[in-house]
């Protein structure tokens, strides 16, 4: 044996060493301070006695911890991610109960609930100090990291070393804006994305070069994750009018964030582009709605619909709290985030903010979940594919999206989101120069998010509540009082030529009849379920002859989609305003405050079979840059107006320009071009990869991917 390899031996000794005596350490603390932990007999010990009786619990507390608990929490992949954080606790101190028993002459001792507490404090004092050690020795992480490499570096069957050429990471900011990342950067919050675009100043003070450039692209009519991240990764999002939308053929309301809406939305995309999509070869799918192709898939909701002993849905959870360590580090950043989501919220009644919506029941457990669960184990997945050396993976972290959905896109919430978000990426970048290959991190938006209040808040009743009162049909009490509410109901006694203080006699129709209204942010879709075909103008006018008037002047309401009989597509807006789209209009009417490409996009979105309809976009503020979300949601985005729709394209300089033609970025398939324009030119021309018809076109999960350094997901909530 060389003495290099004596050396990283004896330093690999030596932190083991460290560990075990600061965890003994720990013990005797903890003894000391908890009346219900002992490690002495009842006629007392002395105290080298109980010194020695700590570091047996120690050693047999931490040897269980690496041999028993990947055990248990393989056993419990198919509990849901939240049961199995909460589970984390009471598996650990019973790990401590079991390491206890182990000692001769039955000296330790604890209650059930001291146990829980005593193994949470151990794992993160053993944690901590392990992570400072290999901080501290620089050398001895980057040689950790190489060995991790090795073992995962793919090699050819004749041993022949893997692929030379440079892999490809995707990082999906979700729901961050191009303006707001601008801004972002401007403030100092992300300081690793300042580096990347150089402006960031170095010690001497002058700006660093820049590594990557920022590329602004333009969403579909429907902005939002479902459509843009369907574009992406599939090349198409056909067919997706919206969030959510009613499709007459089925009877079924399709949701995009519904695992059983999400397989069928791949399996459309797949079908109609016959090819897998863009992570076919050697790729990853992390913490995504779709699967990209990708053989190696975690936390990816496609997969999550699929049942039996084949599915591995949570496996992204198994290789992150196989580490008893992250498992607590982890529940108590989401108890942290939880206390934080709470005394932000209160703050913000307090102050009566405006606009705001509630903040309360499950919402802080939600957004505890996608700001630090999601956050470290999709970080930790990506981690362990770069040193696997895969050549392409794409993953979502969703953390600014759901907080700025109820917190607004700006301001003191999301600020610290973002920064713990360029930490993740400052971390990919460290661990990049330690992988078996080099790779460039590319990172983008699928959406940005437009402020604005309610419009329930702005005018007491919801869209569902005006489109009913348009149809004639019963709307609650409250929303007969509200203006807008008695507007609707005078338009349609005027529509019927009644007199407008006549009382008529309200009968509901057959069920079936009633229109199913649907929201998608500041989007909204009415469908009536009763025709089985999409209705056109003529037939709505003389089914509800004062509906489509009712709408489109309602100050709320931006324009209307609906279809004429003879000309096709037609926008209709307040004061009779109507542009029709089956050519390129010189007037654009309402179209013309939503900026370039609105009729385009609004035009593509009339040609989808499940387009509803009437198609509802609010009104838009271009001035402020705000709008009003149907949705319970001071950030918006689903539809058309404000930064909703400019998301942006962060690329490493040394790929190609995606703008060099000077053209501006139009719509998720295009994106989607781009980087497999990007990943071909390294992979070499990658052919459609067609996916039987009698076969999944999921991949198979992976669970050695996360394998990852003990500072592979920090906790960077604090």
């Amino acid at each position: 044996m060389g003495h290099g390899r004596w050396r990283r031996v004896g330093s690999a000794l030596w932190r083991v060493v460290a560990v075990w005596a600061v965890s003994t350490l720990t013990m005797l603390v903890l003894a000391g301070l908890l009346p219900d932990f002992k490690l002495q007999s009842a006629d007392g010990d002395s105290a080298t006695r109980i010194a020695s009786t700590a570091a047996l619990g120690a050693g047999a507390f931490g040897l269980l911890s690496a041999l028993v608990w990947p055990l248990l929490v393989r056993a419990l992949l198919l509990v849901p991610a939240l049961v199995l954080g909460l589970l984390a606790f009471f598996l650990n101190g019973s790990l401590l109960l079991l390491a206890l028993s182990l000692i001769p002459e039955g000296r330790g001792e604890a209650g059930a609930e001291t146990a829980v507490v005593v193994a949470a404090v151990m794992s993160a004092v053993a944690s901590a100090t392990g992570g400072a050690l290999a901080v501290r020795d620089d050398d001895a992480y980057r040689r950790r990291l190489y060995r991790l490499a090795d073992r995962r570096r793919r090699r050819g069957v004749d041993g022949t070393p893997g692929p030379t050429t440079p892999g490809t990471v995707f990082i999906q900011l979700d729901g961050v804006g191009h303006d707001v990342l601008n801004a972002a950067v401007a403030k100092g919050l992300m300081p690793t994305i300042a580096r990347w675009m150089g402006e960031r100043a170095t010690a001497d003070g002058t700006r660093a070069a820049a590594t990557h450039r920022l590329t602004p692209w333009r969403t579909d009519w429907s902005s939002q994750t479902g459509a843009s991240q369907l574009g992406i990764l599939h090349g198409s999002n056909h067919d997706v009018p919206a969030f959510r939308w009613y499709e007459k053929d089925t009877g079924e309301v399709m949701v995009s964030n519904r695992p059983a809406s999400a397989v069928e939305l791949q399996r459309r995309a797949v079908a109609h582009t016959g090819d897998g999509g863009l992570l076919t070869v050697d790729g990853a799918s992390r913490g995504n709605l779709f699967s990209g192709g990708a053989e190696q898939l975690a936390l990816v909701l496609s997969v999550a619909a699929r049942r039996g002993k084949d599915n591995r849905s949570r496996a992204g959870y198994f290789a992150y709290f196989c580490d008893p360590a992250n498992a607590v580090r982890t529940a108590l950043s989401f108890v942290a985030e939880v206390c934080r989501e709470v005394v932000e919220s209160t703050r913000a009644r307090l102050e009566r903010r405006r606009p705001r919506v509630g903040r309360g029941g499950l919402y802080p457990f939600i957004r505890a979940f996608a700001t630090v669960v999601e956050r470290d184990v999709v970080v930790a997945a990506v981690i362990g594919d770069m040193l696997a050396g895969r050549s392409a993976v794409y993953a979502d972290l969703v953390a600014y999206d759901e907080v700025a959905h109820h917190s607004g896109p700006f301001g003191r919430d999301v600020e610290k989101v973002l920064r713990r978000l360029d930490r993740s990426l400052a971390l990919l970048d460290q661990v990049a120069e330690h992988a078996p290959r080099a790779y460039r991190i590319v990172v983008l938006s699928d959406h940005g998010q437009s402020p604005g209040e309610t419009f329930r808040t702005r005018y007491g009743l919801t869209l569902g509540d005006l489109v009913r009162a348009g149809c004639g049909l019963p709307v609650p009490r409250k929303a007969q009082r509200t203006h807008s509410g008695a507007e609707a109901r005078s338009a349609v006694r005027a529509a019927l030529r009644r007199p407008v203080e006549e009382r008529t006699d309200e009968r509901r129709p057959p069920r079936g009849a009633e229109p199913i209204v649907l929201a998608s942010g500041n989007l909204g879709l009415v469908s009536f379920p009763d025709v089985p075909h999409r209705m056109t103008r003529e037939e709505i006018d003389r089914r509800h002859p004062a509906l489509l008037a009712t709408l489109a002047n309602h100050p709320g309401i931006g324009f209307l989609l609906v279809r004429t009989l003879e000309r096709g597509p037609l926008v209709l807006g307040a004061r009779g305003a109507e542009v029709y789209l089956d050519e390129a209009p010189d007037d654009l009417g309402p179209l013309a405050d939503f900026g370039p490409g609105a009729a385009d996009a609004v035009r593509r979105t009339d040609g989808f079979p499940h387009t509803a309809d009437i198609m509802v976009n609010s009104w838009y503020d271009p001035a402020e840059g705000e709008v009003l979300a149907f949705e319970e949601q001071i950030g918006s985005h689903g539809g058309l107006g404000g930064a909703q729709s400019r998301p942006f394209l962060l690329s490493p300089l040394v790929l190609p320009d995606p703008a060099a033609d000077g053209t501006e970025l139009v719509g998720a398939e295009r994106i989607h071009q781009i980087l497999r324009g990007w990943l071909g030119a390294d992979l070499g021309p990658e052919v459609p990869v067609p996916v039987p018809a009698n076969d999944s076109p999921f991949g198979a999960p992976d669970e050695t991917a996360f394998a990852a350094p003990d500072r592979a997901a920090p906790d960077n909530t604090r």
